[in-house]
């Protein structure tokens, strides 16, 4: 049971992409945990997300930015124009090549 709630409550991440130049994660928090920093499972303390949204790893430059808000709607619009029509690699990295300009952050722990 705690392993079920660690799945869908701390983990909430889940690849979508990843290839030699790009990472995609989306990330989901959970309504069990309504603003919660940190949940306690199996005697430790884990992270709670605190909010829905794309991360996006620009493995070249190993650079990241996290998409939520209007971004990550436009990011979700895109997704869901790919499932309708299959892209190949090129288009999916050239997508991601511009949203990676706005990469700024380093990327520290993954």
């Amino acid at each position: 049971m705690y392993q079920d709630l660690f799945d869908q409550t701390v983990s909430g991440m889940h690849t979508l992409y990843d290839s030699e130049s790009f990472v995609v994660v989306h990330m989901q928090s959970s309504p069990l945990l309504s603003g919660a920093d940190s949940i306690r499972l199996q005697g430790r303390d884990h992270l709670a997300l605190a909010r829905n949204g794309f991360e996006i790893v620009d493995k070249r430059s190993g650079r990241h930015v996290f998409l939520d808000g209007t971004w990550a709607e436009l990011f979700q619009q895109q997704i869901a124009a790919w499932q309708d029509n299959t892209p190949t690699q090129e288009e999916v990295e050239d997508t991601l090549e511009d949203y990676a300009v706005l990469a700024c952050s380093p990327v520290r722990l993954h």
